[in-house]
């Protein structure tokens, strides 16, 4: 199976309040994050985190991935390039990358943590998973973004805190886009 999510931003009171996410604390949010991520991911699952696994936090990296099982696939968010510089990347994920392309359940996806205007294959229904919106609707863009069937967003904000296939993905974002 494959899962997909981004912007979890472990450790980070800064996400967690300017979000408004809904916990009493940031370790209230991050044994969430990790629950729902146990509940869901089996070690042989894939699951493609599209940036922003943490942020500013005092805990190390490890003590949060070795909690998470799964294959792990990062895409390199705008605060992913601290934390990965103190571990051994190799170790804990199968790969990586900035921006790739995957076919998964037949879907032609490019995974970058930014959203896109235009992507290989977007204007003949291939997909785009983005993150780094989490639940904002107010860039001056999102009007023309909204209108994208085929641009999803991962965020934990939107998707009950948890991985999810790309059918849940879907369904969360039509919900997510209709909300104005």
């Amino acid at each position: 199976m494959d899962y997909f999510t981004s912007d979890l931003h472990f450790g980070s009171v800064d996400v967690a309040q300017l979000s408004n996410r809904p916990f009493d604390s940031i370790l209230d949010m991050n044994e969430c994050i990790i629950r729902n991520w146990n509940e869901r991911v089996k070690p042989d699952d894939k699951v493609y985190i599209i940036g922003d696994f943490m942020n500013r936090a005092e805990t190390n990296p490890e003590h949060y991935l070795s909690q998470l099982p799964g294959r792990k696939h990062l895409i390199i968010g705008n605060h992913d390039h601290g934390w990965t510089q103190r571990i051994d990347v190799d170790e804990w994920f199968e790969a990586v990358e900035y921006m790739t392309e995957i076919l998964s359940g037949g879907h032609l996806i490019t995974l970058c943590h930014y959203p896109l205007m235009e992507w290989h294959g977007g204007r003949h229904g291939a997909f785009l998973i983005h993150g780094h919106l989490h639940d904002r609707r107010d860039a001056p863009f999102w009007p023309l973004l909204q209108r994208y069937k085929t641009a999803l967003n991962a965020g934990v904000d939107i998707n009950g805190f948890a991985p999810v296939t790309f059918g849940e993905l879907v369904e969360n974002n039509r919900r997510w886009k209709q909300m104005d």
